[in-house]
């Protein structure tokens, strides 16, 4: 089996404030699973394992922000002004904003190399009006890779990108999450701590994308993790984001000498948020850092 670090004493919760709020769980007894995704203007609802909610303490991670470790945890958070404005436009974030992720995820990280090759708008009332590309927030835990989908989809970006070059070096897929407006009330993200989470935690889920143009055979399957439940998990939130903040994940990395690995992550709603707030609008996007030292 594949090195999973095991839970680990939690020294980073203690203290901070907190909410109790239901984390969607894949349901038990469930050994392997599948999602199926259709384009948000499809008229299909995306179709994912049976879940259930379990309520779970999810603890504000803001006060303990200079703790927090990629490595350790496997999520960050860190401030970073963007001047760039129009998120709904996919050529003009590829155009003009991946090279700004590229650049943060490289200060932050001191990676070798960073190659952004993905992203997503999530925003329930523009998705509920049928705009194209936007979906609503994600209410399922999971993990964006597996220890068979990380390297498949390395040597894919590398591949797309003409850098095979750089095939031997060790890398981690790091997103970065940036809210579109602020403050972000209603669903904030939820970071499972990388320490907490036990190997059997880990379910295996085949992810189909479907495009517009055929609604029958997948565009692209994927692999990810969802997550059954585990008393012990440590869930946190950074509390009221802004846009001039972001939160990096640690979906992946190939290193297995004891550093977080898979950090499962979820939309979640908020029993704290007020009546009246600024629905959220957020923007994720998907990198590949590669590392300095080879494999």
């Amino acid at each position: 089996m594949a090195y999973l670090q095991s839970p680990t004493p939690d020294a980073l919760g203690a203290g901070l404030p907190s909410v109790e709020a239901p984390i969607g769980y894949i349901d038990p007894g469930i050994e392997r699973a599948e999602v199926r995704v259709y384009p948000p203007n499809s008229g299909l609802e995306i179709v994912q394992p049976p879940s259930a909610a379990r309520a779970m303490r999810i603890r504000d991670a803001r006060p303990a922000a200079d703790r927090l470790g990629l490595d350790e945890h496997g999520f960050e958070l860190h401030s970073h002004r963007s001047d760039f404005v129009d998120f709904y436009d996919p050529a003009a974030v590829r155009t003009h904003y991946y090279p700004e992720v590229e650049g943060a995820v490289r200060d932050f990280t001191a990676a070798a190399a960073v190659i952004v090759f993905d992203h997503n708008v999530r925003s329930a009332v523009r998705a509920a009006r049928g705009e194209p590309g936007v979906r609503e927030p994600v209410d399922q835990a999971h993990n964006d890779y597996t220890e068979q989908s990380g390297p498949e989809r390395q040597r894919a970006v590398l591949e797309a990108t003409n850098r095979l070059d750089l095939e031997d070096r060790h890398f981690a897929f790091v997103n970065l999450w940036r809210p579109i407006v602020g403050p972000i009330l209603d669903t904030p993200l939820a970071l499972c701590d990388a320490r907490s989470v036990d190997n059997a935690d880990l379910i295996p889920t085949d992810i189909h994308h479907f495009g517009e143009d055929d609604l029958e055979a997948p565009r692209h399957t994927g692999h990810v993790y969802s997550l059954r439940h585990n008393p012990g998990h440590r869930w946190f939130f950074a509390s009221e984001m802004q846009p001039d903040e972001v939160l990096l994940l640690k979906c992946f990395d190939s290193r297995t000498d004891g550093r977080a690995r898979f950090m499962p992550h979820t939309g979640f709603v908020n029993p704290a948020c007020p009546s009246e707030f600024i629905p959220r609008e957020s923007i994720e996007a998907r990198t590949l850092v590669i590392l300095g030292e080879p494999r």
